[in-house]
């Protein structure tokens, strides 16, 4: 194996590297580094932000966290360490590609706001957390070489940095978690006096082996693995931590010795920690989450007192949906109870195509974890979690991906092993689908299940699917009997969702209509009165006019499909006639037609403009079909991808067909697009169809036999059906691609199966192949595109597109007696 130098690990803005670069991209393309779009698409980018809003536990006010606007490419590209398929931010111990607040207030149910006093200046916010009481708000603050622990006194409005500890390690999962009792916080530290990092060795220090023992270890395309012993070492010095109590006057006592941790909560009685830490030894072929770990649970002086399990590597585990490690397994504290565990425990190996009559058994086990742990169900299905409820009862959820079949239980933990079915539903179903139980965060600041009439009664809160679109409504059952209660459901022209019923009985809701964007208000059910909590103005309102509709109409075969119209606001259809047209999807796996026809969407939500997709270009002219339905069914025995490019081919024809009957869309002007699985999808309809004039595709994989042990929904590995993969990959079909496609990719994608190697060798079979093609790698770049000028470019690349191959009015084919008459 190739040595591997510690600067291909460590991400530096090359600055001279990039300019180079893009001095022969201009050469070759008369264009000079980051390009700004037209002035209505640039207002997009810069619209301001809608705050983010969090309800206190004691329900009495929220917390506004101001967001800004996009970062710029000096802050994306900052040094990134890529190691055990993490990325941090060397300097501060936290994560790169972070998102920070710039500010935070306080605004009660009856709409007083107060700002926050105290903040560091430019605040860099993250990881806000309610205490349990509701009195206090802790955070993280980044600065430009740490992070720091704050914390937020909310009756006074003002905020301070809690501890003077080096600084929080915060890039390797959640940093701190609250005590029940609200009087502290167990915190993730930086160990106090570690030195720097170790140095890259000048010379190797011996070959890079890996050996297989002839069992089978397949693993999905995983991106940012360890690739020798130093990124080991790197591994070993960012994520070592040192558990911390950190008291609210700042005083700190640290906890047992440093170690990987991979989380330490506290039990809801507070008087025992449960705490999973990392051991080696590491992987090169799965990323951090799959390596040897020890579960124990620990007193709150930081000693052991109890080992729940050792786990040893999970290299092993199937790539089949449904497939899980073996041993223990989503191992957490019951909410209802003082100090009792519950986890999951496998029965077939974890293999989802192993035959089992059970499949998944759930234990529990009380302080002082004597004795054997209780079994609390044996499941026929994959567990998919447990609900639990003040009132001595749980909902234990189990599920199969091949059926689309998820089926709850109501279970007495005190007399375990009677299965109560309470919901057995489709996934894919949408129009039956039962809603959601709510839930409500107990006095030790825990969430449990949403209850009324001492226990008997639940409440249900959900989309509300339907053939008109989605109508969100809040239900309460009782599960004595089965009857439910509408208590409310969203009206035209109105789309309101359910945030939390209040203990008060007021309903908090979330209002937006085709041209108010969204609100919170509050509903008195009883007295059926409504108020504003929130007045967030409209972010776009130069844009307000576009015209918005949610359509229907059916593929040829009779599956109903559905998409959201997009129509500049001064088009009138009489003088300006069909428009050039864009068309943006995404497929999606059904295994039923029924429910591959259903509706996703609502006439009644706020027009967003989103930059990232196609909607921005109904301001450029373009009618825009946004979120065309791309469903790909296999019903019975087949599979949804046996037939992937004819029904992707007659979903797009249907689109197309549909706006042409409306006289909105000239067919002979439509580009299509996507991102990721749609990008996949843009080059398969490009070579197996001729209905677009052109093509984008953001960030998308091309070539299937690059991730060989399946990739999207698809289980079957490439050696089982290798026809398969050769059918489904547009890099196999390049030389079909007669159509204009601009690729774009992010160069430090750390996607599972986007290797921004797909896009750059899809290129190059196009460029061979003589086609008309486009490649923009963005630097720094990841999956999704975070850096405004990385943003603008990418707007201004698609407009130059979509202008120069789907605008223009497509020339008339001369045929041979018109040539001659």
């Amino acid at each position: 194996m190739r040595y591997t130098p510690l600067v291909s690990r460590l991400v530096f803005p090359l600055a001279l590297v990039f300019f180079a670069s893009a001095e022969s991209l201009a050469a070759q393309e008369g264009t000079d580094g980051y390009q700004t779009p037209a002035a209505e698409l640039t207002a997009l980018v810069d619209a301001p932000v809608t705050p983010g809003i969090s309800l206190s536990p004691d329900e009495s006010v929220m917390l506004l966290t101001m967001r800004p606007s996009l970062p710029s490419i000096g802050e994306v590209a900052a040094p990134e360490l890529k190691i055990a398929g993490l990325r941090i931010n060397p300097r501060t111990n936290g994560p790169s590609r972070s998102r920070p607040s710039n500010g935070l207030a306080l605004r009660t149910l009856e709409g007083d706001e107060r700002a926050v006093t105290g903040l560091p200046s430019n605040p860099r916010i993250r990881n806000t957390r309610w205490s349990p009481d509701g009195g206090m708000v802790a955070f993280t603050h980044d600065t430009d070489s740490a992070v720091q622990l704050w914390i937020l006194d909310v009756a006074s409005a003002t905020a301070r940095r809690l501890s003077d500890l080096d600084a929080v390690n915060a890039g390797f999962g959640s940093p701190f978690s609250w005590s029940p009792e609200s009087d502290a916080l167990y915190l993730m530290a930086v160990p106090p006096g570690r030195g720097p990092a170790p140095a890259e060795p000048m010379v190797p220090t011996g070959p890079r082996i890996e050996e297989s023992s002839g069992e089978a270890a397949p693993a999905r395309t995983y991106q940012d693995l360890l690739q020798n012993q130093h990124d080991e070492a790197l591994y070993a010095h960012y994520a070592m931590a040192q558990l911390a109590r950190v008291g609210l006057e700042g005083s700190a006592t640290m906890l047992g010795e440093p170690a990987i941790f991979s989380g330490a909560a506290p039990s809801p009685d507070g008087g025992h920690l449960l705490v999973q830490t990392t051991q080696r030894p590491f992987s090169y072929q799965v990323p951090a989450s799959r390596f040897p770990s020890t579960i124990e649970v620990w007193d709150t002086a930081g000693n052991p007192v109890h080992q729940v399990a050792q786990l040893p590597l999970q290299d092993g585990v199937p790539t089949s949906f449904g497939s899980v490690p073996t041993g223990v397994r989503s191992v957490s504290w019951r909410p209802d109870a003082g100090a009792t565990l519950y986890w999951v425990e496998a029965q077939d190996g974890g293999d989802a195509q192993a035959p089992a009559d059970i499949r998944d058994r759930v234990y529990t086990h009380a302080a002082p974890f004597a004795g054997e742990p209780t079994e609390l169900a044996a499941l026929p299905l994959r567990y998919g979690g447990v609900m639990w409820a003040e009132e001595g009862f749980a909902f234990v959820s189990e599920n199969w991906f091949s059926t689309r079949q998820q089926r709850t239980y109501r279970v007495d933990p005190d007399a375990p092993g009677t299965l109560d079915l309470i919901f057995d539903l489709q996934t894919e179903d949408r129009y039956n689908d039962p809603g959601f139980p709510m839930f409500t965060t107990n006095e030790r600041g825990f969430g449990v299940l949403m209850t009324a009439d001492g226990g008997r009664s639940i409440y249900l809160a959900g989309q509300g699917a339907s053939p008109e679109g989605n109508r969100p409504f809040l239900r309460k059952r009782n599960l004595e009997t089965g009857a439910e209660e509408e208590l409310f459901r969203s009206e035209a022209p109105y789309y309101e969702g359910v945030v939390t019923l209040l203990a008060d009985g007021r309903l908090l809701t979330r209002r937006e209509s085709a041209d108010e964007p969204p609100n919170h208000f509050l509903r008195d059910l009883d007295r059926g009165t409504i108020s504003a909590v929130t007045d967030f103005p409209h972010p776009y309102p130069q844009f307000a006019g576009i015209r918005k509709e949610a359509i229907q109409y059916e593929r040829e075969d009779g599956v109903p499909l559905s998409a959201t119209l997009y129509l500049p606001a001064d088009y009138d259809q009489e003088r300006d006639g069909p428009l050039p047209t864009f068309v943006w999807a995404y497929p999606t796996e059904f295994k039923s037609a029924a429910a591959a026809g259903q509706r996703r969407d609502s006439p009644y939500q706020f027009t967003r403009i989103s930059y990232s997709g196609a909607v921005p270009y109904v301001t450029r002219g373009y009618a825009v079909l946004d979120n065309a339905s791309m469903p790909v069914i296999g019903e019975g025995d087949a599979e949804p991808n046996d037939s992937f490019r004819e029904q992707l081919v007659a979903n797009a024809q249907a689109a197309v067909d549909e706006g042409v009957r409306r006289g909105v869309v000239d067919p002979d002007r439509v580009g299509v697009g996507g991102h990721s699985y749609g990008a996949f999808m843009t080059g398969n309809l490009l070579a197996h169809s001729d209905i677009f004039r052109a093509g984008v595709a953001r960030s998308g994989a091309y070539n299937r036999t690059l991730t060989p042990f399946g990739f999207q929904r698809e289980e079957r590995l490439f050696w089982e059906d290798p026809d398969l993969y050769l059918y489904m990959s547009p890099f196999m079909h390049a030389e079909k691609v007669n159509e204009p496609i601009l690729l774009i990719h992010g160069e430090d994608d750390n996607n599972s199966g986007t290797f921004p190697i797909q896009s750059r060798r899809f290129y190059a079979a196009l460029k061979g192949l003589g086609a008309t093609a486009r490649l923009v790698f963005l630097p720094a770049e990841s999956h999704g595109y975070a850096a405004r000028e990385s943003v603008l470019h990418v707007l201004w690349e698609t407009d130059r597109w979509l202008d120069m191959h789907v605008k223009p009015a497509k020339k008339p084919v001369t045929t041979t007696d018109d040539a001659g008459s």
